[in-house]
């Protein structure tokens, strides 16, 4: 099979360290990188083989929801008690009890 070559442009210390790591691993630069960009891709259509059935599932759910019709709109006032405690219950679910914008983990 021919072999196609590929120029690539890093900074200085990233191409040492890659100097160093194939060195280690008894290698040269290129069969090095060839190793490490083929494991990578490996992994990656791994992890895409394990969510494509998720990931069809959501898109289909997606779509159905794209499909309904909208809620009318209804004011705080037309809503039961029982309506507003379940809503703000579903509020709180997503929000958390403090109403806090920042995502959890995440600063403000």
């Amino acid at each position: 099979m021919a072999k196609t070559r590929i120029s690539i442009s890093l900074e200085q210390e990233q191409a040492e360290r890659i100097r160093q790591h194939a060195e280690r691993a008894g290698m040269d630069v290129s069969a090095y990188l060839v190793h490490a960009a083929t494991r990578q891709m490996a992994e990656t259509e791994a992890i895409e083989d394990q969510f494509s059935g998720l990931d069809a599932l959501i898109a289909e759910a997606e779509a159905e929801a794209a499909a309904l019709p909208s809620e009318p709109d209804v004011k705080a006032e037309e809503l039961t008690e029982q309506e507003r405690r379940d809503v703000e219950a579903a509020l709180n679910l997503v929000y958390g009890e403090d109403r806090s914008p920042a995502r959890p983990g995440h600063a403000a």
